[in-house]
């Protein structure tokens, strides 16, 4: 018989509720699905008490298979709501004791309605329970869940601080980077442009480079102030107020509208001149005094403090460049004077024509070694001599004029040729041991037929006969003069003929670096043998100009030259 209640009020249903939770637990529905068919109930029903009328609650147990069945409830609707269309409601849970279970009458006794209902209290507490246990179980699983999110809260803070110390250890190592690269930059430049400055001995080549070098990566405009420079009165150049206040104090001095911060430099008001332009004046030291003052003016608004640091080294290199070619210009001058004061006037010879030239080396101070004389000894004779001092400068000079001095003194006594080199070397290896000297002395005589000549470490002499051929007196030499060894320095003879014409010289006509000697040995005899002794008779000294002309062409001029021609006049000339 399956129960069925009439609901008609709330007391109806309350019965009607408390029966199905006891039916239900009668037939072992589990606590969890008879509070929700219980809960699920109470709310169809409180929906049918308001719609009015009479309704009907049936349970009714099926078997669902396999020794298990289910208890089903139906709320049927009053005939007036099922005239309205009123679908009946169904709810259905499972059964684990199978539709034989025990049916309980529920009816009006009061004590069976109390028990009832603490059955429901229970069940309501067991699934309070197992909320509580659930929420307890939420309330961990969300604690655990908040504590991961600290945890990846803290990861992200981590990882976001490692990505910033990252991002600063990348800026700052660009910035290092960039900073040794500009650093690079300005000392690659620095030792360039010091190469540049100290390749040259000539001041005013020195002060032209300047522009070229800093012009227009380090500055726009540069002006060089010396000192010493003759300038017109009438067009004398301004110079900046700064730049006389540089001039005065010895330090750098830097002139605009806004502070420059540069270190070591003096701030003052912008330039009356140009008050636009910022200007760097930096003073050129020397150890006695500044020789000038550098003027620039930025390739910007301004300069970078470094950059302006490394412009006043460069100035600093600068100065000294221009005072070393200064001093190795004064030093060349008086040696050259000097060297020409001591080459001596050709003497007039009868039936003997005397050509010589002298020029000073054009690069570096090689000048003062070369020397050249010719002098009558008192048997009727005439002593020519070429030499060649190792060493150069003012040193060689004075050296060269005492060498000079003591050959005179020695050829009073008529020596010979070698004698008189064997007596110059013992001379100077006893005046200045540390000093050395090549030399090659012909002696003419107007009543020998003979030419007498010897060499100590000298290029040979160069004889051009009468009928044009040419020989080259290399017969054994002796060793350079001065050298720490005793020797004996003979003489040689070559029978001379009229018209025959003997050239002596001294390396720097013939000698090249790339080549050597005796390509350039080999070039004077063919300049010598294309004469005529027609020629040689009447002008020698323009054959001596076309000798030098070709021979030196290719030259640098880095060492001085010498050059005499003797040459014996024929039978006919003058």
């Amino acid at each position: 018989m399956k129960p069925t209640w009439q609901i008609t009020t709330v007391t109806d249903a309350a019965r009607a509720r408390i029966a199905l939770a006891r039916l239900a637990a009668a037939h072992g529905v589990p606590t969890v699905e008879r509070t929700r068919l219980a809960a699920a109930l109470s709310a169809h029903l409180r929906q049918c008490l308001t719609k009015g009328g009479t309704w009907r609650l049936t349970l009714a147990p099926a078997d669902a298979g396999a020794g298990k069945g289910l208890l089903r409830a139906v709320v049927t609707p009053s005939p007036e709501a099922c005239a309205a269309g009123e679908p009946p409601w169904e709810v259905t849970v499972p059964c684990p004791d199978g539709p034989g279970a025990a049916e309980d009458d529920v009816g009006e006794d009061p004590a069976a309605l109390a028990e009832a209902l603490l059955g429901a209290d229970e069940d309501t507490a067991v699934v309070l329970d197992k909320l509580t246990e659930q929420e307890d179980l939420v309330s961990f699983h969300r604690e655990e869940l908040h504590q991961t999110n600290q945890g990846v809260l803290a990861l992200h803070a981590e990882l976001d601080a490692a990505g910033r110390a990252q991002r600063e250890a990348f800026a700052a190592e660009r910035r290092a980077r960039n900073e040794a690269e500009s650093a690079r930059r300005r000392l690659t430049f620095l030792a360039d442009a010091s190469a540049v400055l100290t390749a040259s001995l000539n001041h005013e080549e020195i002060v032209r480079r300047l522009p070229d070098l800093l012009v227009p990566e380090y500055a726009s405009s540069v002006d060089v102030w010396l000192f010493d420079q003759e300038e017109d009165k009438d067009h004398a150049t301004p110079h900046p107020a700064a730049a006389v206040v540089a001039a005065r104090t010895g330090r750098p001095q830097y002139a605009a509208d806004h502070p420059g911060e540069l270190p070591g430099v003096d701030d003052h008001p912008p330039s009356a001149l140009n008050p636009g332009r910022p200007l760097l004046c930096v003073p050129l030291p020397t150890r006695r005094a500044p020789l000038g003052v550098l003027t620039l003016s930025p390739p910007g608004a301004r300069w970078n403090p470094d950059d302006a640091v490394m412009l006043i080294e460069l100035t600093r290199r600068a100065s000294i460049a221009i005072d070393n070619a200064r001093r190795f210009e004064h030093n060349r001058d008086i040696a050259e004077t000097l060297q020409r004061a001591l080459l001596t006037d050709l003497p007039a010879t009868p039936g003997l024509g005397l050509a010589a030239r002298y020029l000073p080396a054009t690069h570096g101070l090689n000048i003062g070694g070369d020397w050249y004389d010719a002098f009558p000894q008192r048997d009727g004779g005439l002593i020519t001599v070429i030499g060649d001092v190792t060493g150069h400068g003012l040193h060689a000079a004075v050296m060269m004029s005492q060498l000079r001095t003591a050959l005179r003194a020695y050829a009073v006594d008529g020596d010979s040729p070698g004698r008189l080199l064997t007596r110059l070397h013992r001379f100077l290896h006893h005046l200045q041991p540390d000093l050395y000297a090549t030399a090659v002395i012909a002696r003419f005589h107007p009543d020998e037929p003979t030419l007498t000549w010897a060499a100590a470490g000298h290029p040979p002499p160069v004889l051009r006969r009468a009928d044009g051929t040419v020989q080259i007196l290399d017969a054994k030499p002796g060793a350079m003069l001065g050298i720490p060894l005793t020797q004996e320095i003979g003489d040689h003879t070559v029978r001379l003929s009229p018209g025959s014409t003997l050239a002596m010289y001294t390396d720097g006509l013939v000698e090249r670096r790339a080549q050597g000697i005796d390509p350039g040995i080999g070039r004077l005899a063919e300049a010598l043998g294309g004469f005529r002794s027609e020629e040689l008779d009447a002008d020698l000294e323009d054959a001596a100009d076309r000798i030098l002309h070709p021979l030196l062409s290719d030259s640098e001029r880095d060492d001085d030259v010498c050059l005499l021609l003797c040459h014996v006049r024929g039978d006919g000339a003058a």
